[in-house]
């Protein structure tokens, strides 16, 4: 699988790890960056992993900041992007079978690495389930998107 990341100051060190336990399970990484522990805002790594995603130049994203709030609100600001503030198992399980999440964002600061790469594992080994509830609801989501362009 390839996948974008991207982590803000907060997040650079989690980022590494996750990056590490990814490719050696031979998925492909793009890294965005930040590629040091320096002061940086988050919506500009944000929206490069998400326009990844968008242009299904990659298969899905991760964003890490030190709570995962910012990079999961800038993502969502981004049409066709379901990102998911995950920080534990269960939900990242859940928002991919029944959310299709294609981004997921965590918070470094809020979780420990032995847990976000629990997360992680889980989450890029999920499938969406494809049930019609779920796709129902997607559509939704994705009908509020088009309304929102439409009618700003």
């Amino acid at each position: 699988m390839k996948i974008a990341i991207g982590a803000d100051h907060g997040g650079y060190q989690l980022k590494a790890e996750v990056k590490q336990m990814l490719e050696g399970q031979g998925h492909e990484l793009i890294d965005v960056g930040s590629f040091s522990a320096d002061s940086v805002d988050y919506p500009d790594y944000a929206q490069p992993v998400c326009q990844k995603v968008v242009s299904g130049e990659v298969d899905k994203g991760i964003l890490i900041c030190g709570t995962g709030i910012g990079m999961c609100i800038a993502a969502n600001k981004i049409p066709q992007i379901r990102c998911a503030l995950v920080h534990d198992v269960f939900s990242a399980k859940a928002t991919r079978e029944h959310n299709d999440s294609n981004v997921l964002a965590m918070g470094a600061r809020v979780i420990g690495a032995g847990l976000a790469l629990e997360i992680v594992k889980t989450w890029v080994g999920t499938e969406f389930s494809g049930d019609q509830r779920h796709r129902q609801r997607i559509g939704k989501i994705t009908a509020l998107e088009e309304t929102q362009a439409l009618h700003p």
